[in-house]
């Protein structure tokens, strides 16, 4: 056979060294991207474009990208490019099934210069003639494998395999990223559909609706500061017409604290039914969460009873602030002389009952109402909700909407509840 004429040789040649350059510039754009990708936090986008952006600089056949699941022990297939044989999710036992299994165990790249000699290749692609397996490591740790396979024998020399593994090094630190900014989104995601879960359960234990009490009128309104919180009131049927009325606050925030909260509201329901007086439901009450609750936790709570009939309120504190009473007296804080809060210690309990006539008020309130403070740190106070109940238009919704404009944008810092009982 005729030898090549010079001029094909050197059209050769010219060929081999057009096709070289443009095949490192092709791995030095990679390097570059490489470099850039660990800003990539979407872990979808991230896998498609290395595997896409390796094959297409490499002229693969076929490129895959494993990432490694700690939990079972397997890589999982997450991207593939060009494999007709072995699809998205596909698993392999690291050490025991094919190049990329060998690779995650040693922790070593793995060249098959010829894939038909190699023990460790499973056959895909029948094009196939060389491939290179390369894990992905960050501190030692294995993150995932990286394949790529060409059809010509010995298709990676030496300076592409060691720019590949540098490459290697930067998808390893990409991925590793990627992954735990999504299980940290999933975890913040799982936190927040149990915050609203944990919210739509609290909102449900709150009285529905007003109770129709002849003579008097009665309304309660809550603001959470957060998803959830430690404030709560309630309406209590009672015998004879008589009706409980209760306000308190759980020491801390979220969840803990609507937890804590709920199995209070629980404990008072069952026994107002059955204790004649506030002080003795509160002395019950206490003895049970002293049991009960956990050390450092505790409840200030107020418990009125609101008799119709008599027109009197009967309450006992434990530990909370003292109800605001108006009447033509002008408007007082009425305080408990016995009631620490409840889930400290042994207490005993003392009572307070008020006459309520006609044109009389009572403001039950917690701590985020007199302590809701503005830009500036000044605090509403008891003394701006009295002069805001003494106001013949006072309810509910104006002591609330009074404190958020005291706050002006600050935002409450705690939950703000208000029982308000005109006579």
């Amino acid at each position: 056979m005729p030898s090549a004429s010079p001029n094909t040789a050197q059209l050769n040649s010219v060929i081999a060294r057009s096709l070289q350059s443009e095949q490192i510039e092709n791995l030095l754009k990679l390097q570059q991207w490489g470099q850039k990708i660990t800003s990539i936090l979407d872990l979808d986008l991230l896998i498609d474009q290395v595997v896409n952006h390796a094959a297409a600089a490499f002229g693969c056949v076929e490129a895959n990208l494993y990432l490694y699941d700690d939990e079972q022990g397997e890589l999982e297939l997450t991207c593939v490019c060009g494999c007709t044989v072995y699809g998205k999710g596909h698993r392999l036992k690291v050490g025991k099934e094919g190049m990329v299994g060998h690779a995650a165990f040693t922790g070593q790249m793995h060249y098959a210069p010829d894939v038909r000699v190699d023990p460790y290749y499973i056959a895909c692609e029948e094009s196939t003639l060389s491939e290179v397996a390369i894990p992905l490591l960050v501190d030692g740790k294995l993150i995932g494998v990286f394949s790529a396979s060409h059809p010509e024998l010995d298709a990676f020399p030496a300076e592409q395999l060691r720019m590949l593994q540098g490459v290697g090094d930067h998808i390893a630190v990409a991925l590793h990223n990627a992954r735990r900014f999504q299980r940290e989104q999933q975890e913040r995601q799982r936190m927040t559909r149990e915050s609203q879960e944990a919210r739509t359960i609290q909102q449900a234990l709150l009285p529905k609706a007003s109770p129709y009490v002849p003579g008097f009128a009665i309304t309660g309104l809550s603001l959470q500061a957060g998803d959830v919180g430690g404030d709560w009131y309630d309406f209590i049927p009672l015998d004879d017409g008589r009706w409980g009325l209760v306000l308190a606050d759980v020491s801390g925030k979220g969840t803990a604290a609507a937890l804590l909260m709920s199995a209070t509201r629980g404990m008072l329901r069952s026994l107002a039914y059955t204790c004649s007086s506030p002080a003795e439901v509160l002395a019950k009450l206490n003895h049970l969460m002293v049991e009960d609750f956990p050390s450092g936790r505790f409840v200030t709570l107020i418990y009125a009873v609101l008799d119709p009939a008599n027109r009197t309120l009967k309450f006992a504190s434990a530990g909370h602030l003292p109800p605001l009473l108006i009447d033509q007296q002008g408007g007082r804080f009425l305080d408990s002389e016995l009631g620490m809060p409840l889930g400290l210690a042994k207490s005993d309990f003392s009572e307070t009952q008020v006459q309520l006539p006609e044109g009389s008020r009572l403001v039950l309130y917690s701590d985020g109402i007199t302590e809701a403070a503005g830009l500036n740190e000044e605090e509403y106070g008891a003394p701006r909700l009295r002069d805001h109940a003494l106001k013949a238009d006072a309810s509910t919704e104006s002591i609330l909407a009074d404190v958020r404009a005291h706050v002006n944008g600050a935002g409450l810092q705690d939950d703000a509840t208000v029982i308000f009982v005109r006579a």
